[in-house]
Parts: C-alpha cells; structure tokens; sequence
C-alpha cells in the first residue's frame, strides 16, 4: 500500500544517523514485546505478511509517533481483536472479563528453541514456471495497491536487469489478505541510480531489489 511506512527514496525526512554499539533492545518492554509477539503467532490466526500489513494499517500521525517496537504492540493488539482473542474492555483493564474463555495457549516454553531456529521461512519447494531470465531487461509494474505489497514505490515504471533468480517464495500481497499462497519465483534487479533518481544520481551506483514475478513486466 502507498504508506507513511514506505520512506524509501522520500525527501526531507531528516538525517540517518547509526548508533555505535547498538543494543539488541533499548529497554526490558521491547524485548517482551518481541516475545508477545512471536508467542502469539503461534496461534497461527494470522501470518507474517499479515503482520506487516497491520502495522501500515496505523494511522500516520501515529506511526511517526511511536517508536519501532511501540508499532509492533499496536499491531499484535489489533489482530487479537480481530481474531476475538481478546476483548477491547481486557486491553484497558488488563483484566480478563467476567466469564472470559480459559484458553491454553499453543505455544509453550518447550517450543521455542526450535520455533526460533526455524523461523518463518517464505521459500516453497514447487515447481512454478518463470517468465525472466537472467541478464532480461525488465520494467517495475506501476501498481498503488491499497493492500500490502514489497514493491517500493521509487522501482514503479522504472527499468533494470534480472540479475539473478533467488527461487520460489510466498507472494506477500495476496498471503497478507489471507488470500493464498500464491507462490512465486523473486529476482534481484538491478537498477542504475540514475534510472531511480534521476540525473542527480552517481552514473555509477547501481541498486539491487528483489521483485517478485508478479511485480515485472518485459522492458
């Protein structure tokens, strides 16, 4: 969707500036909200693209406001809410409401390990057919879904080279919507800076992007 959250390539949004020696998390909350929200994906109600999702679904004034992990709490909130397994009243509370449901969760301590060595892989080992080739000029499709999607908005229009096939993976706009699957292969395009930023940019630079299938078109 065309977001707050998409910045890449936007002006005037101030200086990246790096921490040296940056903490994994600046504070106790943060990595508590990081397990909440792991620990909560294992009631499998929802995905990680849907998670994503979530999180541009924040109004901006909103998403500017809070801090990274802040976005990840509001987020996890809203799909408990859809998925009923909370109530509004239990959030300001922090009570369960009268008559409340006891439920087990599914993800309990003896899982993690191997919950977190997995990970959330998005590969898919089947056999789909591929439309570009290695070294194949191709063109970003112009799309402005209001859904979720991965293709920046600075690579829409815009023309590359497939510089390489990573495989077959999930496709996020329609596995966000709860859609399907629909897997598909993703190349890493190559793009001159100057084909995204125009004659400003270094003739030298280049930028790579992975793009799913469906995001291409033949140039």
């Amino acid at each position: 969707m065309n977001g707050v959250h998409d910045l890449g390539g936007m002006q005037d949004m101030g200086a990246i500036t790096p921490e040296t020696g940056e903490p994994v998390f600046h504070a106790a909350w943060e990595g508590r909200a990081y397990g909440l929200t792991r620990a909560m994906g294992g009631w499998r109600l929802w995905n990680l693209d849907a998670v994503r999702y979530q999180r541009e679904l924040i109004a901006p004034a909103s998403y500017f406001r809070m801090s990274y992990y802040e976005r990840w709490i509001e987020g996890l909130l809203e799909l408990m809410l859809k998925n009923k397994l909370v109530t509004r009243s239990e959030i300001d509370s922090g009570r369960p409401d009268a008559h409340a449901a006891n439920r087990a969760p599914t993800f309990t301590a003896e899982k993690i390990p191997a919950f977190v060595a997995k990970g959330v892989p998005a590969r898919r080992n089947v056999d789909v057919a591929t439309n570009f080739r290695v070294g194949q000029r191709v063109r970003g499709l112009n799309l402005n879904p209001i859904g979720h999607t991965r293709l920046p908005r600075y690579a829409r229009g815009k023309v590359g080279t497939v510089d390489r096939d990573h495989g077959v993976f999930v496709f996020p706009d329609t596995n966000a919507l709860f859609l399907g699957e629909k897997p598909q292969h993703v190349y890493s395009v190559r793009f001159a800076a100057r084909e995204l930023w125009g004659e400003q940019a270094s003739p030298r630079d280049v930028v790579y992007i992975d793009m799913w299938e469906d995001y291409l078109a033949p140039a």
